[in-house]
């Protein structure tokens, strides 16, 4: 049985005459009956009761013709979803990130996007630089938000922002400064990092600019914690500081307060990343209204 024969036997079926599901069809009418014929011996049952005056199905073609409506129904509802998700109005879309971007542009991405796309199923999936590395190659999620950019020959990165770092103290710290801080006013202060494993990540890069700024760490002031908000916690209760982006002073946390650096101790870029051979048309709308939403904001 292949499609062509089925379509033929539902509108004879339907007309209950073989003259007018010809017309219908808009073939010749032997040529019809024959087709039909052979349906028959290719499903090996009868399907028609051929009268001198008119034709009637049989049992065997009225489920036939049941199972046809089914089969049709089916194949027209696969080409429309088919259709929908290579226009974009369909599907699903994973979304890694890092927790700081959730204080700045992220949001009003996922907003915009959600706005453009409502039939869309987003899955929003926080995790490590790390773990989005790992899992953009294993195809695991189709997007990441990555602080700093994730380093790989068969990823495509997308600057979205660059943001100064400043510090999230506890709201008892005064370093005789005002609303700012000196890099050396942190020596022999216990410093929150995050994260602490795996390495390297967003606690090496906070490293590194100390060190270009002339203040290092010792590992006995250095206080590890499993991610941003954890951090924000042991700073609120006063375990040490905290570097971080400045989007995230524009959330205000009891018992901390946020500082700007003097002479500014660097900044931190908000990437988009995602592989280069991926050629997904809802990775490509996310990323063009990621880049517009990113040129308003900055």
């Amino acid at each position: 049985m292949n499609l062509k024969q089925l379509k033929y036997f539902m509108a004879v079926a339907e007309e209950l005459h073989f003259g007018r599901a010809a017309e219908r069809l808009g073939i010749a009418q032997p040529p019809l009956s024959r087709q039909i014929k052979q349906f028959e011996e290719d499903i090996g049952a009868l399907l028609f009761n051929r009268g001198r005056s008119a034709i009637s199905l049989t049992q065997a073609g009225e489920r036939m013709k049941a199972r046809g409506e089914q089969i049709l129904r089916l194949i027209a509802d696969t080409e429309l979803e088919v259709r929908r998700l290579g226009q974009g109005a369909e599907g699903r879309l994973r979304v890694g990130f890092v927790g700081s971007s959730t204080y700045g542009i992220l949001p009003n991405i996922v907003k915009s996007f959600r706005a453009h796309y409502p039939q869309i199923s987003l899955s929003l999936l926080p995790m490590n630089n790390a773990q989005l590395h790992r899992q953009l190659v294993a195809r695991e999620i189709d997007l990441a938000f990555a602080r700093p950019a994730l380093k790989d020959a068969e990823f495509a990165k997308i600057r979205l922002m660059d943001e100064p770092l400043v510090l999230a103290a506890p709201d008892t710290f005064d370093a005789g400064r005002g609303d700012r801080v000196a890099p050396g006013d942190l020596e022999g202060r216990n410093v929150v990092l995050y994260p602490e494993f795996p390495r390297p990540s967003y606690a090496d890069f906070v490293l590194e600019h100390c060190a270009a700024q002339g203040l290092d760490i010792p590992a006995a002031c250095r206080v590890f914690a499993m991610d941003l908000q954890t951090s924000l916690s042991l700073v609120a209760i006063g375990e040490g500081v905290c570097i971080v982006p400045a989007s995230v002073s524009t959330a205000s946390r009891n018992g901390i307060r946020y500082l700007r650096f003097e002479p500014e101790l660097g900044s931190t870029e908000l990437s988009l990343n995602y592989r280069i051979d991926e050629q997904g048309v809802h990775v490509r709308n996310f990323v063009r209204i990621a880049q517009s939403v990113a040129r308003k904001l900055v």
